[in-house]
């Protein structure tokens, strides 16, 4: 059993950001794997987790704490599902800015039962007071409650059922040190493959009974920026286009025709992506420039520029970071047609 209750709204707005939508809830649920066998991609992941499962089944114990980080998208929610399944438990789903009080999470693990799986989104923005109650349940599986106040306060200490914690993050660097070591298991998603992206898209197209020929499913994780979550919206987006446009099948050039309609270039760039590249190049002659004086150029929360933009426009080297601040490389300026101060064109 999945229970829902948060998602993070941050930058929902745009095709290409990989943040959860309640659009994309709606039919995320229906298109996740259920199985490791089903998952595509995150071979590393995958294989080691598969090990640890079989494992902990074997002994018949709990799995031990499991650390899912990387950018937004990639299936960290999806894959503590599969989690769950494959050590036959029930899930429990909940964004760290939602448990607000320690009084919260409290009623949360008393209501766990022996074996079910917690899965804490964005965990690095639990509250100190919070993590603090956290600490022993996750390294003794108990509960200290504090009752009274002043002189009379008590501690009393009540016993959880064991359960095993999957927290992800978008950002393991700002875990504290205490919370990071109890976790056991710590993996890293990375950014997927084109083949992979297709593949989940051909998956996709089969499951939501969308003709999708593979040279239509190539051109969008073409763009799909490695992320899964964006590879299933564009196939959404892609296909209004073909019902209307055309004959309802998603070809390569009818997703050329919707992506371009839709902003979104052969990269995967969209206009926010490129607004930051040129205020970087002709703003700033091509860096450095601070990522807090980009965001107030571009009118931009800098969370939205550091998060969701630059880690894909690092990955195809379109900028790089700097101890004084963030620079155009020569590919970004190749991307745009535009030339770096001094340089001409060759006809």
């Amino acid at each position: 059993m999945i229970e829902k209750t948060d998602f993070s709204e941050t930058n929902a707005e745009r095709i290409v950001g990989p943040v959860l939508t309640e659009e994309d809830a709606d039919i995320e649920f229906s298109l996740r794997p259920k199985r490791l066998s089903e998952y595509i991609g995150q071979e590393n992941v995958k294989s080691n987790m598969s090990v640890y499962i079989e494992a902990a089944r074997s002994r018949g114990e709990n799995l031990d704490h499991v650390l899912l980080y990387g950018p937004p998208g990639l299936g960290k929610t999806t894959l503590a599902g599969i989690i769950a399944n494959e050590m036959g438990s029930n899930i429990k789903i909940i964004s760290g800015p939602a448990i607000e009080k320690p009084g919260d999470l409290a009623g949360l693990l008393t209501g766990l039962q022996d074996g079910d799986v917690l899965f804490v989104d964005e965990i690095h923005r639990l509250s100190r007071q919070v993590e603090e109650v956290l600490y022993p349940a996750m390294e003794d599986y108990v509960l200290d409650i504090m009752i009274g106040k002043g002189a009379s306060v008590q501690s009393i200490r009540v016993d959880l059922n064991h359960f095993t914690l999957v927290g992800a993050t978008t950002r393991a660097g700002q875990l504290t040190g205490p919370l990071r070591d109890r976790f056991g298991i710590v993996m890293r998603l990375e950014l997927y493959s084109e083949k992979e992206l297709t593949e989940i898209i051909q998956r996709s197209a089969v499951i939501m009974a969308i003709p999708c020929e593979k040279e239509g499913a190539i051109e969008l994780a073409r763009r799909s920026r490695g992320t899964p979550r964006i590879a299933n919206r564009l196939l959404k987006r892609v296909r209004d286009f073909a019902e209307v446009m055309g004959d309802g099948r998603i070809t390569k050039e009818m997703a050329d025709i919707a992506l371009g309609r839709l902003d979104i270039d052969k990269l995967g760039l969209d206009s926010l992506d490129r607004r930051l590249l040129t205020m970087i190049i002709k703003g700033y002659g091509g860096g450095p420039v601070g990522l807090e004086t980009l965001a107030s150029a571009l009118g931009e929360e800098s969370v939205t520029l550091e998060d969701v933009c630059e880690p894909y426009l690092m990955q195809l080297g379109f900028i790089s970071r700097t101890p004084r601040g963030r620079c155009a490389t020569d590919l970004a300026y190749k991307h745009l047609g535009m030339l770096r101060e001094g340089q001409q064109r060759l006809d």
